[in-house]
């Protein structure tokens, strides 16, 4: 079995969730009491999202390159960024190291291409929504992707950063995100990625009228399917 290098704390809340899904995942596959291989380095999310605020990718790509190389020289045989929009600095990551960065948006995109869809909805913050690395990703698919209007995806923003990011899930909130799906879905989604490791704790399969991508439980399978050698 190969080491996973997990490089969490964007959020905590969300490397729970990369945790306990590789180690259910290869305990169903191998059996007994098998677990999963893995290194985790947490980042503080506070220096994380302040950086991010003031769009310092370099700074970014520096501390979480940091972190990647650690998790090589500790003996990681992959790496993932446990967050959908630090994916925005992946190709900066995986040139620092020698080792394959599992890409987040990659996994997703052939998961959507394979569930038959072409056109599909993308939620996350609005780095994710509104800069070009996701949707690029999806493109190189053959998949287009829609995002919400501008006071939805204010919204999601602010959800994210301060309430989702605490483990603060309201139902009010989870009512605003599937009415933002179902205009979505009005408007010719045939499928809708939960781009925010945070976004599957809130909404699941019965809270929306079209498939969804949880790019947790992708991410995390892919990294299983890597260490098993699948």
């Amino acid at each position: 079995m190969k080491t996973i290098g997990i490089i969490g704390g964007i959020s905590w809340l969300s490397s729970i969730d990369y945790y306990r899904i590789i180690n259910e995942q290869i305990n169903q596959r191998l059996g007994g009491v098998e677990a999963g291989r893995i290194i985790l380095y947490s980042l503080n999310f506070g220096e994380v999202k302040a950086l991010t605020l003031q769009d310092n990718w370099p700074a970014l790509a520096r501390m979480v390159s940091a972190a990647a190389q650690q998790l090589e020289q500790a003996g990681a045989d992959c790496i993932l960024i446990g967050a959908n929009t630090m994916h925005k600095i992946a190709g900066e990551v995986q040139h620092s190291i020698r080792i394959p960065l599992i890409h987040i948006a990659q996994v997703t995109a052939a998961a959507v291409q394979a569930a038959g869809i072409r056109k599909v909805a993308l939620l996350g913050t609005k780095y994710t929504m509104e800069l070009d690395f996701y949707p690029q990703k999806l493109k190189e698919y053959g998949i287009d992707t829609i995002i919400p209007e501008s006071d939805d995806r204010e919204y999601i923003n602010a959800s994210i950063y301060n309430e989702l990011g605490k483990g603060i899930f309201t139902n009010a909130m989870r009512e605003r995100y599937k009415t933002i799906i179902a205009g979505l879905a009005a408007t010719g989604a045939e499928g809708v990625i939960l781009g925010c490791t945070e976004i599957p704790m809130l909404i699941k399969q019965p809270d929306s009228p079209i498939p969804v991508f949880d790019t947790t439980l992708l991410h995390a399978t892919a990294a299983v399917n890597f260490a098993l050698g699948e």
